[in-house]
């Protein structure tokens, strides 16, 4: 989605005020301006302005603090914005074909990690720093100022590996049968077809919580991105972990760790970590939205909530099955955009990414009921937290909810519960991994992970009640249908 940051001048529209402030209140450098007809056979005046001067604008209006670390952080991505004007990539000369190039070639993967890809493709940004210091805002800044319109995309790190793995899948099932002639030494490669064809659809990749905690995941980024990056395709992140924590503790880690420099020589790395977390200082929304239930009747409170959104929806009060990769997911109460659910329906069954975000791009509110005190004996179910918490943050999904206790407490340290112990050392005996080796400590089989992410989960619970947030799901929603109306 882009938000197309655009000042128009019609006659008697009364737009001058917001076109002035727009224009002058960005840097000369930065001011952009085309002049096209309107149809009364006026003028309009379009600014179009880079990440620098919409944040300075958004200082001015109060929209945001000034921040020096944030602004020195902006002028690279200006100089990145600057870099994609023109910006078209290089085509290879020999496309990807399913007969000419069914067997990798065994030279590839001693190709050098550590040199630049696309020699003629601008490197992309690798932004980092705690939760909380601005990196999403900064990234959805830069890629809504982006001109490359058409050839852009936008999406949570995890939602984009779904899509991969989805890929590959079909590519396996597409390609002719094994010739058994053919040497073992040399193996089908079904990632470098997906690569080439999202590099062919996308020129700008903006990842939003660029984290790595799937073994699936790990074992395929350096061949997804070399073919990506040799593609020219320029890749903007954020994540909470510098590129070298990254899969940190990650089981058959050194199998991930050739991707590393890899990253870093197609990305500027840069840490923004101001040790603020602005999540925590927006005004709080002016009824609650996070119920403890020791403190209230939290059962009527949600109850009450519920009844007077539902009271603003067309449609029938019922249940409702999605279908979600061919499997059905019931869900016992919805109404319109509205659903209502236990944390036992979503967190205490076998779901997983897919299932929230499917939930969350077909309902705009979701009601959760009492969630419990998440401890290291909660593992499996406090990792579905964070992934369902993960996906009604990117799209912005208004959360109602009662739990145990605060937010900030929500999430404990702790023992790992005998059956995720007995569950790690049947993985650990299926894998022939030996207790006291480096792969027996790794964060799979003792939480380590999970705790990292509450962190950026108590955060984002913060911001989630605020009124800024429920106002985005709003703004976001209008924007895209805007953009449907326009096309």
């Amino acid at each position: 989605m882009a938000v197309t940051l655009t000042a128009r001048l019609w006659p008697g529209a009364g737009g001058g005020a917001v076109l002035n402030r727009l224009w002058l209140g960005c840097p000369k450098a930065t001011r952009q301006a085309t002049f096209d007809h309107a149809p009364d056979g006026g003028t309009r005046k379009r600014v179009v302005c880079g990440p620098v001067c919409v944040y300075e604008t958004r200082v001015q209006a109060g929209e945001l603090q000034n921040d020096e670390y944030q602004k020195s952080v902006i002028q690279q991505l200006e100089d990145l914005h600057n870099e994609l004007k023109d910006y078209q990539p290089i085509q290879a000369t020999n496309s990807w074909n399913i007969f000419s190039k069914l067997f990798s070639s065994s030279s590839k993967k001693q190709e050098d990690s550590a040199k630049k890809l696309c020699p003629t493709a601008p490197n992309g940004l690798y932004l980092y720093g705690s939760v909380g210091c601005g990196k999403t805002m900064l990234m959805d800044l830069f890629y809504s100022t982006c001109t490359l319109k058409k050839r852009k995309r936008r999406v949570h790190f995890h939602s984009f590996m779904l899509d991969i793995h989805k890929r590959i899948h079909l590519v396996k099932q597409n390609m002719p049968k094994r010739d058994n002639s053919v040497s073992q030494m040399q193996s089908y490669d079904p990632i470098q077809p997906v690569a080439e064809e999202i590099s062919a659809e996308t020129w700008l990749l903006c990842f939003d919580e660029f984290q790595v905690t799937d073994i699936a995941d790990a074992m395929i980024l350096k061949r997804l991105f070399s073919h990506l990056w040799r593609g020219g395709t320029v890749v903007v992140a954020t994540s909470n972990r510098p590129p070298d924590d990254l899969y940190k503790h990650g089981l058959q880690r050194v199998n991930f760790l050739p991707f590393i420099p890899m990253l870093k020589a197609n990305c500027g790395t840069v840490n923004l970590d101001s040790g603020i977390d602005y999540r925590r200082q927006t005004i709080p929304a002016e009824g609650k939205v996070y119920f403890v239930t020791s403190e209230c009747d939290a059962k009527y409170e949600l109850d009450r909530i519920y009844e007077d959104l539902v009271s603003k929806e067309k449609a029938e009060e019922g249940p409702q099955t999605l279908t979600v990769m061919g499997r059905k997911l019931h869900l016992k109460k919805t109404c319109g955009s509205i659903v209502d659910c236990t944390f036992e329906e979503l967190c205490m069954k076998p779901l997983g990414a897919v299932d929230y975000l499917e939930i969350a791009s077909t309902f705009d509110t979701l009601i959760l009921r009492d969630i419990p005190n998440l401890t290291l004996e909660r593992k499996t179910e406090g990792r579905r937290f964070i992934t369902l918490i993960d996906a009604i943050y990117d799209t912005k999904m208004q959360l109602v909810c009662s739990a145990e206790t605060k937010a900030d407490d929500l999430f404990l340290s702790g023992k790992l519960s005998e059956a995720d112990a007995l569950q790690a050392r049947v993985l650990m005996g299926d894998l022939d991994i030996d207790v006291g080796s480096e792969n027996a400590a790794a964060s799979i089989f003792t939480g380590e992970e999970e705790m990292f992410a509450f962190e950026r989960v108590r955060s984002r619970l913060a911001e989630m009640q605020t009124e800024e947030y429920w106002n985005e799901r709003q703004w976001l929603k209008k924007v895209l249908d805007e953009g449907e109306a326009s096309s």
